[in-house]
C-alpha cells in the first residue's frame, strides 16, 4: 500500500484566503507589528545589557523572554508576509517541518521562561532576605539552561512524531504556517499517537505550568497585601500585574487553541489565535513591561541621555 503512495515534497500555504486588497492591507499591518515586535524587543534587549541597574535575575529572566519573542515571531511571520504579496504560495516539505518543530519549541520555551519569571517574583517578595541567595546567578543560568533545553527536547519528540508518518497528500496547509495540526491533515495514516501526545504536552506545558503560576501569584498577592508601605506596595504590585497580563494572553491563547473544543470553523479559530501569540503576544510583551516597569523606563531614558551629544 504505502509503494503506491505519492510523497508529497512541498505543500500550499492557503492563509488567509483574502481579496487582493485585503491581503495588500494585511501585509502593511503585520509588517508594522512585526517591525515594532523586533524594535521593542530589541530595545529591551540592548537596555538590559548597558544599563548595570538592570543585571538582575528579573531582567536576566526578561531578555530571554525577548529572545524567544523575537525567534517566535521570526519563525512564522517573515514566510506569512511572503504570501500575502506573491501568488506562489508553496514551501519545501523539510522547511514546513523545520518550522512546526522551531515553532513548538519557542512556544514551549516561552511557557517555561514566564514560570520561571513568576518563580522569582514570588521569592522576590515573599522572602525578600533569602532572595540573594535562592537565586543566585548559577541558579538563574541552570533554570533558563533547563527552559531551552526541555522546549527543544519537548519539540524533537512531536518531530520524531511527525516523521514517522506518511505523508502523501493533500497538499494544502489551511494556515498562514505549518502549524502542527494543520500539518497533520496532510498525513495519510492515523494520527491518534500524535493527537494524544499533543494533548499531553499541553497538560505538561500549559496547564502544569499555568498552576503553578496561579499559586505563586496568589502568595504574591497575600504578601503584597501584608506590606505596610503604600510605595512598596504599589511598586510590588505594578511588577507583578505586568508578568500576569504576559501569562494571561499567552497561556490563554494557547489553552484555547489546542485544549478547548473546537468550534464550527477550526481552522479559521486556528489562524485568529495562532496570529495571536505569533505576532500580538510578542509585540504586547516589551509594550507591558516597559509601559508599567518604572525601572526599564528609567534604563531607558538614561541610555538616551548618554547617546545625545553634550
Amino acid at each position: 500500500m504505502r509503494a503506491n503512495q505519492t510523497w508529497i515534497t512541498e505543500v500550499t500555504l492557503l492563509g488567509f484566503q483574502a481579496d487582493l486588497v485585503v491581503e495588500c492591507f494585511l501585509f502593511g499591518l503585520f509588517s508594522l507589528f512585526y517591525f515594532f515586535t523586533l524594535l521593542g524587543n530589541g530595545i529591551i534587549l540592548v537596555v538590559i545589557c548597558l544599563d548595570n541597574r538592570l543585571h538582575t535575575p528579573m531582567y536576566f529572566f526578561l531578555s530571554h523572554l525577548a529572545i524567544v519573542d523575537m525567534s517566535y515571531a521570526s519563525n512564522n511571520v517573515p514566510k506569512m508576509l511572503a504570501n500575502l504579496v506573491t501568488q506562489r504560495r508553496t514551501i519545501s516539505f523539510i522547511p514546513c517541518i523545520m518550522q512546526t518543530f522551531l515553532y513548538l519549541a519557542f512556544a514551549s520555551i516561552e511557557c517555561l521562561i514566564l514560570v520561571v519569571m513568576s518563580y522569582d517574583r514570588f521569592v522576590a517578595i515573599c522572602h525578600p532576605l533569602h532572595y540573594t541567595v535562592i537565586m543566585s546567578w548559577r541558579v538563574c543560568t541552570i533554570m533558563a539552561a533547563v527552559s531551552w533545553i526541555v522546549g527543544f527536547l519537548l519539540a524533537l519528540v512531536h518531530l520524531i512524531l511527525i516523521l514517522r508518518l506518511p505523508f502523501c497528500g493533500p497538499h494544502e496547509v489551511n494556515h498562514f504556517f505549518c502549524e502542527i495540526l494543520s500539518v497533520l491533515k496532510l498525513a495519510c495514516a492515523d494520527t491518534t499517537l500524535n493527537q494524544v501526545v499533543i494533548f499531553a504536552a499541553c497538560v505538561f506545558i500549559l496547564v502544569g505550568p499555568l498552576c503553578m503560576v496561579l499559586v505563586s501569584y496568589t502568595r504574591i498577592l497575600v504578601a503584597i497585601l501584608r506590606i505596610q508601605s503604600g510605595e512598596g506596595r504599589r511598586k510590588a504590585f505594578s511588577t507583578c500585574s505586568s508578568h500576569l497580563c504576559v501569562v494571561g494572553l499567552f497561556f490563554g491563547s494557547a489553552i484555547v487553541m489546542y485544549m478547548a473544543p473546537k468550534s464550527q470553523h477550526p481552522e479559521l479559530q486556528q489562524k485568529i489565535l495562532s496570529l495571536f501569540y505569533s505576532l500580538f503576544n510578542p509585540m504586547l510583551n516589551p509594550l507591558i513591561y516597559c509601559l508599567r516597569n518604572a525601572e526599564v523606563k528609567g534604563a531607558l531614558r538614561r541610555s538616551l541621555l548618554k547617546e545625545r551629544p553634550m
